[in-house]
């Protein structure tokens, strides 16, 4: 029986057990084309233990997609015109049949990369890899040795990453590198630069570390908002160091913006930031075929369905979860972002650091711009944790961001001189039934 014969005899359904599901009404859409990207957990299976994971990964999902399966979604993948398949994990590689998968994707026409701590990618993974099409392999490097296997939970793991990425290029192979920023790793970007230019990367990612998973039970490792004035100075040296190497820097979402650095920072993106890009020009797939806006929120109330059920075109086109982010406008912002210059353009930043951050997305201290705002001001913004996380996977735990003077005599006298108090709501159609909470009290 095939995968169409099977969605015809499933009941019709419309929602998700929790919470609710609702497809947008068809008047409320904004039509967006394919996806450009797709980031795909092909399983959550790993072999490390990294303290900031979202997902919390280690062992499999109960129901992750069948070979079978897979190959379906590469083919609704190209029908939708994603141009780029983004392995991820877990670790893609302790599927059996990543292989297969990659090889598939390639011969749909679209280009396969992949993301791995690459823990365990020996000459034969390497090479097989390479036989079959991937177009660059990036490699997960936070920090200095003793810094990165403290993060990664496996003594050796940044001597085997460095294996991995010269059995790839052994293998004729395209290497890339992406760097999580955070308060352990901060201080170390330069000389990190200087060996991952000498191993031969062409690109390197660099990223904050988010309040979500792991990293939500360790919340000391997070920069806090007043930490972009020093990390913008390490970056202005960091952007001109990288063109001199030749390597490419690539800032990820959760990183910037509209600081003096901006446009140097995202040169090779070729603009500034214009705002999230979740279920706009990219998709997250999950190993259970559960489709969402990106692959860096997770739990169910940003699930827009299930794949086995709907199958991919109608969630991208119809789910409120796959395109709440092409609809919204200002008025969907709150706290400072709210009333930020920037406001309408960069529309509070990367959803994946705010949400878990505050509860929702629309407002987002981890913004260089608004630290200099502060900093003009004689303030500075910090986060503390009020709630931690409940164990699951991209789990938050919630924060209130402080703002007090930046003079520490000032700030033991009078302590704060206001708070941005967590919100949760509930993702419903616009303008539908649902709920806020706040959780200030």
């Amino acid at each position: 029986m095939s995968l169409a014969d099977v969605r015809r005899r499933l009941p019709v359904v419309t929602s998700l057990p929790t919470p609710d599901n609702r497809w947008m009404p068809q008047e409320k859409r904004v039509k967006a084309g394919g996806p450009r990207w797709a980031v795909w957990e092909l399983t959550l299976a790993c072999d490390q233990k990294c303290s900031h994971c979202g997902p919390r990964a280690g062992r499999r999902r109960p129901d992750e997609l069948t070979t079978e399966e897979c190959l379906e979604v590469v083919r609704e993948l190209r029908d939708l015109g994603a141009g780029e398949v983004v392995l991820i994990g877990g670790e893609a590689y302790l599927r059996n049949d990543f292989i297969l998968i990659i090889r598939a994707i390639r011969e749909a026409g679209m280009s396969c990369t992949m993301t791995t701590g690459g823990l365990n990618i020996n000459r034969e993974r390497a090479e097989a890899m390479i036989e079959a099409g991937i177009s660059s392999v990036t490699f997960s490097i936070d920090g200095m040795e003793e810094t990165h296997d403290r993060l990664r939970g496996v003594p050796g793991s940044w001597k085997r990453a460095f294996q991995g990425l010269e059995n790839i290029r052994a293998a004729g192979g395209q290497v890339a590198c992406n760097s999580q920023i955070n308060a352990l790793t901060m201080g170390e970007l330069m000389p990190l630069l200087e060996v991952l230019a000498a191993a031969g990367i062409h690109s390197w990612q660099i990223q904050i570390t988010v309040p979500h998973g792991n990293a939500a039970d360790h919340p000391e490792i997070l920069l806090q908002p007043y930490m972009f004035l020093e990390l913008f100075e390490t970056l202005d040296k960091v952007i001109e160091r990288a063109g001199e190497l030749r390597v490419r820097l690539w800032p990820g979402n959760n990183l910037g913006y509209f600081g003096p650095h901006e446009r140097r920072l995202r040169a090779a993106q070729k603009k500034h930031w214009r705002g999230c890009v979740a279920g706009v020009s990219v998709v997250g797939i999950e190993s259970d075929g559960g489709i969402k806006n990106c692959p860096s929120l997770g739990g169910p109330v940003n699930v827009g369905g299930a794949w086995r059920v709907h199958g991919l075109k109608k969630i991208w086109e119809e789910s409120y979860q796959l395109g709440y982010i092409r609809s919204r406008t200002v008025d969907d912002l709150w706290g400072y972002c709210r009333e930020c210059y920037y406001a309408e353009t960069c529309m509070a930043g990367c959803t994946a650091a705010a949400e878990p951050l505050l509860g929702r997305p629309g407002n987002n201290p981890f913004c260089h711009h608004r630290a200099l705002m502060m900093d003009r001001q004689g303030l500075r913004e910090r986060i503390e944790q009020v709630r931690g996380a409940s164990g699951g996977g991209f789990d938050n735990g919630l924060f209130r961001v402080i703002r007090e003077s930046k003079d520490p005599a000032v700030r033991a006298a009078e302590g704060p001189v206001s708070t941005e108090e967590p919100r949760v709501s509930r993702l419903v159609e616009p303008n539908g039934p649902g709920y806020d909470v706040d959780l200030s009290e």
